[in-house]
């Protein structure tokens, strides 16, 4: 759908729609257990959840941020923690049959990837002021290599918005693009109605069953790398490690 205001055209795509509803499903799960003031006291299953990742995201902020105390970390938690959430909402809603995977989509991870590296660098400067430019001189480097080594470490430091956004997308976009090929050609023989072909098809069913597993836990397993990048790069922007 193509929305025109003045000289500008704004579009509501598939990847519009399907980040509205994972953001909608991570709210409803969050207002389901913290309804009438808070959770239970014996946990249901959808409060054992939420404190389970509650929990999980904890843990890996106070363990890959270090030297800081436990009030400053908690500043970056409920960032660190939507960003898992959506991610992980994200990538298991694209396993749903005739869904939408917003995160194989490159524009998506990347944008995603870009605003939280500008997000850290920011956090970088605002702590350390103008000293966050050492990051890109380490020390003890002779003053003939410190040139080339500031401008190496400048692309590094740059390219890690780039490459948490692609290996999303492309562990993301390459295991569902496989799944659905083997699952159309699984279809495609059940469907001939020749007792040949529904004894093959089993082979190819019984794979895709297997990679629809294997799928799920890199859906899980990609939600996690990219929040501990997130981590991580707050860490060195925090501590200048």
């Amino acid at each position: 759908m193509m929305l025109k205001l003045g000289h500008f055209y704004f579009s509501f795509t598939n990847s519009s729609l399907f980040m509205l509803l994972t953001l909608g499903l991570v709210l409803l799960l969050l207002w389901v257990v913290t309804k009438k003031g808070g959770g239970k006291l014996v946990p249901n299953a959808w409060q054992s959840l939420v404190e389970l990742i509650y929990d999980f995201v904890l843990n890996l902020v106070n363990e890959q941020i270090g030297n800081l105390s436990g009030n400053v970390k908690q500043k970056y938690f409920p960032c660190i923690s939507v960003t898992f959430l959506f991610l992980l909402f994200c990538n298991i809603q694209g396993m749903i049959p005739f869904s939408f995977t917003v995160t194989s989509h490159f524009l998506i991870t990347l944008s995603l990837s870009f605003s939280l590296f500008i997000g850290i660098t920011i956090v970088g400067f605002q702590r350390h002021g103008l000293h966050f430019l050492s990051f890109f001189l380490p020390a003890g480097v002779p003053l003939p290599l410190a040139p080339l080594l500031v401008l190496l470490e400048l692309i590094s430091h740059c390219f890690r918005a780039l490459s948490s956004g692609i290996r999303l997308f492309a562990n993301m976009m390459a295991g569902h693009s496989l799944v659905k090929i083997l699952s159309g050609f699984a279809w495609t023989m059940l469907l001939m109605n020749n007792l040949f072909y529904f004894i093959g098809d089993l082979g190819p069913l019984f794979i895709v069953l297997a990679l629809t597993g294997l799928e799920l836990g890199v859906a899980i397993l990609q939600a996690y790398v990219f929040t501990i990048l997130i981590c991580i790069y707050l860490n060195d922007a925090l501590n200048l490690h």
